[in-house]
């Protein structure tokens, strides 16, 4: 086995690339995120939520039940909460790493105390093949926008059972999609072992929510419950979520929103170079990525850079003015 140095934050801050190029912050178009740029309208909120404690009998947790189809779960202030606990909770071990991925979740293996095994661009038959543990992923994984299977990853979990390992997966960017999902299956009799990660920030586009929820064995979410505390999430932000969870006419609209944008994005960027597209951001693989990137940077538009791979991750243009920003400077790209 063998340790990789974790993949760093991808890209800059947008004040930074502000500061770096020149450019008022005003004058930026930001589409290095993965929210979805239309994100359900947070309504007026009762009074009585920002004046008592957060109570887990509000309601929160039966509608994520109906809304992920599981109720083995723990709400978490955001996925980030979890995938920092979650290693401190199981033993000590050596995972398998599917990446490039989220680097937050090596650092908090490697924090814990586990050695991981970086598996480039693995299949997820690759990553059971050696046979570790623990198989950690993102599906679809971010950043480059690959997708497991959803019966692969059953059939690995299975695998995994067999040899009294884990299986986690981060499913931030799959509500789009959700038939695809594996969710539902998590700390249930059919796959125990498996443990999965959900967030309201991506597709509800309610990162500043702080609101997220881990499905996992009672056992695994027990513990989490007492190594978290009390009130993790705030009592407007649990309204806010329990509304958002229980629209589902808003879902159901927003999911053939971004599938078509998603569609969009990719066909805007096919002539730059490959891409891999998801519904809420696409990835393109190019050589010149970062030429790209300051050539963009240059005209006021920040995508995501990674250093170990020439790829460049775009998020959804937010309105038509930006995708015709962004389609001219692709323009200007190609015939430069």
């Amino acid at each position: 086995f063998f340790l990789e140095p974790s993949m760093p934050e991808p890209g800059s801050s947008l004040r930074a690339a502000a500061t770096q190029y020149n450019i008022p912050l005003d004058n930026w178009l930001d589409l290095s995120t993965c929210f979805n740029p239309d994100p359900w309208p947070v309504p007026s909120l009762p009074q009585a939520v920002w004046q008592r404690l957060p109570e887990s009998g509000d309601g929160l947790e039966a509608a994520a039940a109906t809304y992920y189809g599981n109720a083995n779960l723990v709400a978490v202030a955001g996925a980030q909460a979890a995938i920092q606990w979650l290693p401190t909770l199981l033993p000590r071990a050596v995972v398998a790493c599917i990446s490039p991925i989220y680097s937050a979740h090596p650092q908090a293996w490697q924090r814990a105390g586990h050695k991981l095994r970086f598996l480039q661009n693995a299949t997820l038959p690759r990553a059971l093949a050696v046979a570790t543990p623990y198989v950690l992923l993102c599906n679809p994984n971010n950043p480059t926008g690959d997708r497991h299977p959803r019966d692969i990853a059953v059939d690995a979990a299975r695998q995994l059972k067999k040899r009294g390992g884990w299986l986690l997966i981060d499913e931030a960017c799959i509500d789009p999609t959700p038939e695809e999902s594996l969710t539902p299956l998590a700390g249930t009799d059919e796959a125990p072992n498996l443990i999965v990660l959900r967030s309201l920030g991506k597709f509800f586009g309610l990162p500043g929510a702080r609101v997220g929820f881990a499905f996992a064995a009672p056992d695994i979410l027990s513990r989490m419950e007492t190594a978290i505390g009390p009130w993790t999430i705030s009592g407007p932000a649990r309204e806010a979520a329990r509304l958002a969870l229980l629209d589902t006419e808003w879902q159901s609209s927003a999911r053939h929103r971004l599938i078509a944008a998603g569609e969009r994005l990719r066909q805007l960027l096919s002539p730059v170079g490959e891409v891999k597209a998801t519904a809420l951001f696409a990835t393109l693989g190019t050589p010149q990525a970062n030429e790209l990137h300051d050539f963009l940077a240059a005209r006021g538009i920040l995508v995501r850079r990674f250093d170990q791979q020439p790829l460049l991750r775009f998020g959804l243009p937010g309105n038509e003015v930006a995708w015709q920003r962004l389609a001219d400077a692709l323009a200007a790209w190609t015939a430069r």
